[in-house]
């Protein structure tokens, strides 16, 4: 028996998309861990604080020099600037780390496709929804029994503490907690615990964070939940945490509004608290 001269060409394996998968496992979803998330907490609450003093320190140095910093932090119009300040600050430090948590791991995806951004197309119906919610729900607030000084009415004693609240929490503040809870948060809780789960759970820690605005009373607190179970609620379904921000700022947008009609145009805050 005679072989031919030219054998078949040694047999070479292949392995198909799945196994190719299994072997290079692409990054967990989410790319960052429930520790990453408290650091990120923990970092925002020292930041705030930390730029909160260098700010009264440096008022206190510049303008009030003869004055015990304690005394300079107790200033209406400073005090809230210094607090502002401090946040936004801060905020920018926050992100940097955020960015951080995300693309240091191998093989992860950019930073907004891995938070779930997802600009949607019909952003003008989420901003609609944003405006109703506001109105729906401080229909509802008449109906309960909500305290009628609360310490974040002192946040707007003035028409220029208006202005820069209005836009701080149109702007900076619901971005910040959109990516906090609901980029950050939310998938973490969803991961161990199911959707249902992580929603309630991010609704309450949304919640509980503007607690001490609102001493804590349980009317006002319920229609901050509310809001937080709608944010997230709105994540979870449309995958997107932009969605969620357009709610957000339309819902503080509203309410800023309303408020700047009710006090001709933030001239008469005393309508504020008749």
């Amino acid at each position: 028996m005679s072989f031919p001269d030219n054998p078949l060409p040694p047999f070479e394996f292949e392995a198909p998309a799945a196994s190719q998968e299994f072997l290079a496992p692409a990054p967990r979803d989410p790319v960052w861990s429930g520790w990453d998330v408290l650091l990120i907490a923990l970092l925002t609450l020292t930041a705030i604080f930390v730029f909160l003093w260098l700010g009264i320190f440096a008022a206190r140095h510049f303008f009030f020099p003869t004055l015990p910093p304690a005394e300079v932090a107790k200033m209406p119009e400073l005090g809230i600037l210094t607090q502002l300040g401090a946040s936004c600050l801060a905020y920018l430090v926050v992100f940097a780390y955020m960015h951080l948590v995300v693309t240091r791991q191998p093989g992860a995806p950019d930073f907004l496709t891995a938070i779930r951004w997802n600009w949607p197309r019909n952003w003008g119906r989420f901003a609609l929804l944003g405006a109703v919610l506001a109105i729906g729900l401080q229909a509802v607030a008449h109906l309960l029994p909500i305290p009628k000084n609360l310490p974040m009415d002192k946040l707007f004693q003035t028409a220029r503490e208006a202005w820069l609240f209005s836009i701080f929490g149109t702007t900076f503040a619901p971005l910040f907690e959109e990516l906090f809870f609901r980029a950050f948060l939310y998938p973490v809780l969803s991961r161990r615990l199911g959707m249902g789960m992580a929603v309630a759970l991010t609704s309450i820690g949304f919640a509980a964070i503007h607690g001490a605005q609102l001493s804590f009373a349980w009317g006002p607190i319920l229609v901050i939940f509310t809001v937080g179970l709608v944010l997230t609620t709105i994540r979870a379904v449309t995958k997107s945490v932009a969605a969620g921000l357009i709610v957000h700022s339309a819902y503080n947008g509203t309410i800023a509004l309303a408020m700047f009609a009710a006090t001709s145009g933030f001239r008469h805050l005393e309508r504020l608290n008749p």
